[in-house]
């Protein structure tokens, strides 16, 4: 899969009120750094950005960032948004390089659930408890995204962090032991919620009623 490509144009003028008028403007301020070169203040569009990050891709995935012609390899590194508009206030993006190994959070995608006997049996919940995952690896072996395939998932199985096969040329970025190996899915009966019992059955008796029932 070809790299996803952005275009970026590069800017001298810096600071908060600099970048109000870029937001003003509709544009987005973002800085990319890391490699051989200097940090680079840039600018984009942002209502191309801001369909560009409805997109998985757009958080694990090295894009070509083009700035003034110049094209180079990036991570998006970290996003701030507006606390309530649908504004992307700035992006930090680090540049790649082929020969060097990149530690990246993943996405992790649950696959063949209905054919496993757990997604076959009536009352079962399958449930994700981990979406991502973080790996390193070259540049040239990140993968979008990871599949765990619960094919052969019964019902009370949970398949942890362990079990799940990794791409070529892929690692955990942390180790994995008996204290450290989270779940990724669990296979479990639906919760039956217990019906309410009705007024004076059961219930606890008020405590004017108790002693009988008379107040001093």
């Amino acid at each position: 899969m070809s790299n996803q490509k952005i275009s970026a144009t590069s800017r001298t003028d810096e600071g908060k009120g600099a970048s109000r008028r870029l937001r003003r403007a509709g544009k987005l301020p973002a800085v990319v750094y890391g490699g051989d070169a200097q940090p680079q203040s840039i600018q984009l569009d942002q209502e191309k950005v801001w369909v560009a990050s409805q997109h998985e891709w757009f958080y694990s995935s090295i894009m070509d960032l083009d700035v003034d012609g110049k094209v180079q390899q990036v991570l998006l590194r970290d996003m701030q948004r507006h606390p309530y508009k649908q504004i992307i206030m700035h992006l930090d993006f680090q540049r790649v390089s082929a020969n060097e190994a990149i530690r990246v959070a993943v996405p992790l995608h649950l696959a063949n659930a209905d054919a496993s006997p757990a997604g076959k049996t009536a009352g079962v919940v399958l449930t994700q408890e981990l979406n991502e995952v973080e790996v390193v690896c070259l540049p040239a072996d990140l993968p979008e995204s990871i599949e765990v395939d619960l094919s052969k998932m019964a019902v009370g199985d949970t398949v942890h962090l362990s079990d799940v096969v990794l791409p070529k040329g892929v690692e955990l970025a942390v180790k994995l032991d008996e204290g450290h190996n989270p779940a990724v899915a669990v296979a479990r009966h639906a919760r039956v919620e217990a019906e309410p019992e009705a007024e004076g059955e059961g219930g606890d008796v008020p405590a004017a009623k108790q002693d009988g029932g008379e107040e001093n």
